[in-house]
């Protein structure tokens, strides 16, 4: 696959994530700065690196069946390879301006 293929499925991808809202927090699991990474392979497989607000949330089953299902429908992707970390912890600092501005904390 050329780069300029990869990187077109990668901006849907991340198109696609800023639809994908926590329950618990009015703000997409990208601008909440949840996803870590997001490449993807020669195969269409997309590898996606993501975290959770907290490790023990209430809603983490629904929240990445979510971003696997429609990150796998996403044009160009054959699968979507969704890994969960928490390493590192997630925090305040990574949230986007647009979702510090959304939740008032600029």
């Amino acid at each position: 696959m050329e780069i300029e293929e990869r990187l077109e499925i990668e901006k849907r991808i991340t198109g696609i994530l800023k639809t994908v809202h926590d329950p618990e927090i009015p703000v997409n699991v990208f601008d909440l700065g949840l996803i870590y990474e997001v490449d993807v392979d020669d195969n269409h497989v997309a590898h996606v690196k993501m975290t959770l607000t907290a490790p023990g949330c209430p809603m983490a089953d629904q929240l990445l069946e979510e971003v696997r299902y429609k990150v796998s429908t996403v044009e160009g992707v054959s699968e979507c390879d969704l890994k969960l970390t928490f390493d590192p912890p997630w925090d305040r600092s990574m949230l986007s301006d647009e979702a510090m501005l959304d939740l008032g904390f600029l």
